[in-house]
């Protein structure tokens, strides 16, 4: 059999048994789906997968003992090709920036739908990434904020200047970036002028075009 058509054997790793039915239920009945074991404590994962290999385990973060993010090291470090779903309940950017770094291919919010479920586990086992739709946001901040660093890194721009431009890009006149930032018609000229000559373009249209494409507006 193919890997897409063998069933997908699943380790459900939490210290509340409550939860770790809720989980069961949401995932029985997925012909494709076997649950192959439970543990309520991280020091349990690893002799567990010794004996019963699976491939995707579902993980909570905050357990007594180990950590998710220390289980999730562990694994990465002894059964690489196991794939690892974070299942929590916080939605803290600190804990799934530490998850992120620790391998996980997963991090959802346990009020997670019975449909999702079954689907994240099928898609981390195809190769994707998932998050949270509810954390997709705050990701999308941060991207930005490293964007914005990274352009003052390249063309020298200051965040005033980065600001000035994704003004231009709404639409704004001189007139409005006169009033948006204090300045005379007369400095809002020289200023964007500046801003187009670090950038090494031609015009603000060229400048606004660029910023676009490097994603930093």
């Amino acid at each position: 059999m193919t890997r897409d058509s063998r069933t997908i054997r699943i380790l459900i790793v939490d210290d509340h048994p409550v939860v770790r039915q809720g989980l069961r239920s949401l995932l029985v009945g997925h012909h494709d789906l076997e649950i192959i074991g439970e543990a309520e404590d991280g020091s349990e994962v690893l002799p567990l997968l010794s004996k019963k290999p699976a491939d995707v385990i579902l993980l909570d973060i905050q357990m007594k003992g180990q950590s998710g993010i220390e289980v999730a090291r562990r694994v990465r470090a002894a059964h690489p090709e196991v794939k690892i779903i974070i299942l929590t309940t916080y939605d803290d950017e600190s804990l799934l920036r530490e998850a992120m770094e620790a391998g996980v291919h997963g991090y959802l919010l346990k009020n997670v739908s019975h449909e999702t479920l079954p689907d994240s586990i099928r898609a981390v086992m195809k190769g994707e990434k998932l998050l949270s739709p509810k954390l997709v946001s705050s990701v999308v901040d941060q991207y930005q904020k490293l964007a914005q660093s990274q352009a003052q890194k390249e063309a020298g721009l200051t965040s005033e200047e980065l600001q000035v431009l994704s003004a231009i890009a709404g639409g704004a006149s001189n007139k409005d970036l006169a009033e948006k930032f204090f300045w005379s018609e007369a400095t809002v000229k020289r200023r964007v002028q500046e801003i187009v000559e670090k950038m090494g373009v031609a015009n603000r249209t060229q400048a606004i075009a660029e910023a676009l494409r490097k994603g930093w507006i």
